[in-house]
């Protein structure tokens, strides 16, 4: 029988606990045993398994590749999340990390650069860092192992939910490369991201609110003539959104939604004349994209769970809430969300007995608000601004700044408010001192 369709099994003992230790002793196998298996290495899950190691819990995280050495993954790291680093006491190995500071963020328009955003107002850290994330996680995960609770899986992938006489989730089924190994848990965090296989085996329902867009990534060689910032150039058809990364520059070509198999199909050529159409200063380099091998599709989805949990099972960051890549803010909603559940769950699960799932239920209650106003934020935009720009094929002009835009743009006080809700949010979470 699939250990996912398994059914409760009458059982004489009343007490929850004592039935989940005899449960396990009569299904032992190899495998391990821990208070919380989070699944998913991520932002989240790393910084999640960090949180519950420090409070003294034992914590598994199960990470399916071997490394985190993978491109084109969400690599701005926003106010809020320095302020979490800082009070990890990890800034400053942070900060040796190599990075590129953004004060400021523009847009190039037919009549030139304008800021749109402006974190030199913001306290205590006025800018966003550009980091490789696998930089960030490999921090995240050597602090972690500092810790005697914690372990991390690499090449160890979730497979299958495991179920208690009671029907409560108790761990799960994992590919490892010495085969098959079980985890036993008291409660299980699902962080494995927007194609989460925790949240269908459990059964939830998801709340899709639709994307226009799609993302096609690729990277060109940054010269020192270049402008210094990292900034959009909007456009009809598609834009270009330009992350400076020092030595070279990360860009996202934004596309309408499907029209990735339409652009393959056309020469390599065709792609680089749209990008130095777009970005006049890439024209002596666009060859750099030698092929589309060169070019990384990411599909856009935006939605969120209904609910968030089932008895002994909590999902959080992208499993949770799928986020557009509008702002950047995916990495850093995921973290908020970490250090909620960490704030949350660490009393519960140094208590005896396996967490309630009115637990489970508050960090949902926590962390829906500040989700849906992003995602809300993300869907506006995504209609009224992005949507009709790409439904536009006959056009390659620049396109022109309102005069009305361009007047309040000249507030130092306007500026901010995009950056101060992209770069901290809403609810900001806060680590809670050490208590064991």
């Amino acid at each position: 029988m699939n250990r996912l369709d398994r059914r409760p099994k009458a059982h004489p003992l009343d007490d929850p606990a004592r039935r989940m230790q005899t449960w396990r002793m009569e299904n032992s196998a190899p495998g391990m045993n821990a208070r919380c298996c989070i699944v998913g290495g991520g932002p989240a899950g790393m910084m999640l398994g960090l949180l519950l190691a420090r409070a003294g819990i034992a914590a598994i995280v199960l990470e399916k590749h071997a490394d985190f050495l993978r491109d084109f993954r969400g690599d701005t790291v926003h106010p809020s999340t320095l302020e979490i680093l800082a009070e990890l006491g990890l800034k400053e190995r942070f900060d040796a990390l190599p990075q590129h500071r953004v004060e400021q963020l523009d847009g190039m328009f037919a009549d030139g650069m304008h800021a749109l955003g402006d974190f030199r107002s913001l306290r205590p850290f006025p800018y966003m860092a550009l980091v490789p994330q696998w930089d960030l996680l490999d921090l995240l995960a050597a602090e972690a192992k500092r810790q005697s609770g914690f372990r991390l899986c690499m090449s160890h992938e979730a497979t299958e939910l495991l179920r208690g006489p009671d029907g409560r989730v108790a761990g799960v089924m994992a590919r490892s490369p010495d085969g098959m190994v079980q985890v036993n848990a008291d409660l299980v965090v699902g962080c494995d991201g927007r194609h989460s296989l925790l949240r269908s085996a459990a059964g939830l329902q998801t709340k899709n609110l639709g994307a226009p867009m799609d993302v096609m990534w690729f990277r060109l060689p940054r010269l020192p003539t270049d402008p210094p910032g990292t900034f959009g150039a909007p456009g009809y058809g598609n834009f270009l959104v330009m992350l400076n990364r020092n030595e070279y520059w990360q860009i996202a070509s934004v596309i309408a939604k499907g029209d990735a198999d339409r652009w393959r199909q056309r020469p390599i050529g065709d792609f680089q004349a749209r990008v130095a159409g777009k970005v006049g200063f890439l024209a002596d380099r666009v060859h750099g994209i030698a092929s589309w091998d060169n070019v990384k599709l990411l599909e856009v989805r935006v939605d969120r769970l209904e609910r968030w949990h089932r008895p002994g099972l909590l999902l959080i960051g992208d499993a949770a809430h799928a986020m557009s890549p509008i702002g950047g803010v995916g990495i850093n909603l995921a973290i908020q969300d970490a250090v909620a559940a960490g704030n949350i769950l660490a009393p519960a699960l140094l208590a005896s007995g396996v967490p309630d799932e009115s637990v489970l239920a508050a960090v949902q209650q926590r962390r829906l608000l500040p989700t849906k106003i992003i995602q809300g934020l993300q869907v506006f935009i995504q209609r009224r601004v992005i949507a009709p720009a790409l439904a536009r094929q006959d056009s390659d002009k620049p396109v022109e700044l309102p005069g009305i835009v361009r007047w309040l743009l000249k507030s130092s006080f306007i500026r901010s408010i995009p950056a101060r809700i992209l770069g901290q949010g809403f609810r900001r979470e806060h680590v809670r001192p050490l208590r064991r």
